[in-house]
């Protein structure tokens, strides 16, 4: 593989980083009856305008498994240069199959929907679990492997795939505490959206830092 082919590849990761958070929340801020504050990043693929998200989810979904495929071929052999790619090519599938694959109506959104459990809606948190639970764990695999030449580095991606689970489930308890009536409207949509921001900019720093690491060695 060419330095150029591998550049593509990484500032892949870098355009999902930027592309997926981004949409999310334009979209967010801007479609009727959605709120940033309430609603999980996954009912934008439902109701009005879902066709965008699910661009959005696919495309991001793509760009990250071709940002897996310059990670493995940057790291070469050695810590994390197996699984770390593993995981963030799972991350990538499950962002694919939850854009494919919409939620079910929930909190109030899509307005005037019942809010039922489906198989689709199943699928789609498998989905979600696929893409947090990796995002996560690509972060801590890959600390590692960065432990070896800075420790800041590590300590920042280990901050990082920490954020990643502790904001979704956070977002999970908060979803559950609405529909109990305990707390609304609970801060489920932000909490999840919180997870991803720091999911995504953590790939965007790992991209930046491999290209950097890239371009001295040439």
């Amino acid at each position: 593989m060419s330095s150029r082919t591998l550049s593509v590849l990484l500032y892949g990761g870098i355009a999902a980083g930027v592309l997926v958070p981004a949409l999310l929340w334009a979209d967010g801020a801007t479609r009727p009856g959605y709120s940033l504050w309430h609603h999980g990043a996954s009912q934008l693929g439902t109701g009005e305008r879902a066709w965008l998200q699910t661009i959005n989810f696919v495309l991001g979904g793509l760009l990250l498994a071709a940002f897996a495929a310059g990670v493995r071929r940057a790291l070469r052999s050695g810590r994390g240069a197996t699984w770390g790619p593993i995981l963030l090519a799972a991350t990538a599938a499950g962002l694919v199959a939850a854009g494919l694959v919409p939620t079910d109506p929930a909190l109030g959104y899509p307005p005037g929907q019942p809010e039922i459990v489906t198989a689709d809606g199943r699928i789609h948190q498998v989905a979600g679990l696929m893409l947090f639970a990796g995002l996560s764990a690509a972060a801590f695999v890959l600390a590692r492997r960065l432990q070896e030449t800075s420790r800041a580095w590590a300590v920042y991606s280990r901050l990082s795939g920490t954020g990643v689970i502790v904001f979704a489930f956070a977002a999970g308890i908060a979803y559950r505490l609405d529909t109990l009536g305990i707390w609304r409207p609970a801060p489920a949509g932000l909490l999840e959206h919180l997870s991803l921001l720091t999911g995504f900019a953590w790939i965007i720093a790992i991209g930046v830092h491999l290209l950097r690491r890239q371009s001295t060695e040439h």
